[in-house]
């Protein structure tokens, strides 16, 4: 029979396609690691992963093992985790979410708060989202992302949260949007006016996608990686700023009556939903059910049912 230890490995193998990255996921030395693999391919009669310019590549009998070797996996989580609990009053436990900048505005002090009311003994670490997320997720280096995140696909569990569509945020006493009424403010003056360009976060792909398709201009004067100092900037220049409606509206309320204002976008730009995703891996695990839990309850539109966050949940396969 082959030890639980050598299937983590072959699974690590698979995912990483390096020995490096799989002893430091395993916490293993890479000696090890080597070690183990020999075992492995003894017990299995196969080389299972040749090396190659792209890494660690499977054999064909490693594809055709993969999918039984997971299987098996999930079911002894399951099985060690059918009786474990998670109790939030006193759990000692540290939570990793990435997020953008922009969630941490918007959505991180509401969970922060909650958390500290529910849950004392619970540390939350903010993460950034970048190329290593869902390897991060599949680790377990991270227990849950949010955001807009459409590459997350196989072996990723995500459930929708809210839709977001567009606004322009201005400063309240800009001379040209002061008062601003559908004559004043339309296609032809933003296109006049000086903006804000803000590269943080996916849903800006769909923002200059659009601007393309359209033809149309946006005079940028400042180029900005994320929000922060975004309000500063808006309250004491008479810039634009084209921005998702969560993250604008939350600081139009932020600045007073005489800060920030909302505009309409006047031009059509694609809406997106902001999720939240985790790896297949722990959509048992009771700790992340409760993560899972309380992100759908504070952040969940109304109309959904908050209650099970796996109930409207979905799984994305290779088939999907």
């Amino acid at each position: 029979m082959l030890d639980i230890k050598l299937l983590r490995l072959l699974d690590q193998l698979y995912s990483t396609r390096s020995v490096t990255r799989s002893a430091e996921a395993l916490g293993q030395s890479q000696p090890t690691v080597s070690i183990w693999l020999a075992r492995l391919r003894k017990e299995l009669g196969d080389p299972l992963f040749v090396r190659s310019a792209e890494g660690m590549l499977p054999t064909p009998r490693t594809d055709a093992l993969i999918a039984t070797v997971r299987e098996v996996l999930n079911g002894l989580q399951r099985l060690a985790q059918s009786g474990a609990a998670f109790d939030a009053a006193t759990a000692q436990r540290r939570f990793a979410i990435c997020m953008t900048d922009a969630s941490h505005i918007t959505l991180l002090p509401r969970l922060l708060a909650h958390v500290r009311a529910l849950a004392p003994g619970v540390v939350l670490q903010a993460k950034r989202i970048d190329a290593d997320l869902a390897q991060a997720l599949q680790a377990g280096e991270a227990d849950l992302a949010l955001g807009f995140l459409p590459w997350l696909d196989t072996g990723f569990y995500q459930q929708t949260l809210y839709a977001q569509d567009w606004i322009c945020l201005a400063n309240a006493q800009h001379p040209r949007v002061i008062d601003a009424t559908p004559a004043h403010w339309n296609l032809a003056v933003y296109q006049a006016e000086a903006h804000i360009g803000i590269s943080a976060g996916t849903g800006y792909q769909l923002l200059d996608s659009t601007v393309a398709a359209q033809h149309l201009t946006r005079q940028i004067r400042l180029e900005l990686p994320g929000f922060l100092g975004l309000s500063a900037i808006l309250s004491t220049s008479d810039l634009i700023a084209t921005l998702p409606r969560h993250i604008g509206e939350t600081l139009a309320r932020a600045s007073g009556p005489n800060g920030l204002r909302v505009l309409p976008c006047p031009f059509e730009i694609q809406g997106f939903t902001v999720k939240q995703y985790w790896h297949a891996r722990y959509h048992h695990d009771a700790a992340s059910r409760w993560l899972r839990g309380v992100c759908a309850e504070l952040f969940m539109e109304s109309g959904s049912s908050p209650g099970n966050a796996g109930a409207t949940s979905y799984l994305f396969d290779s088939a999907s």
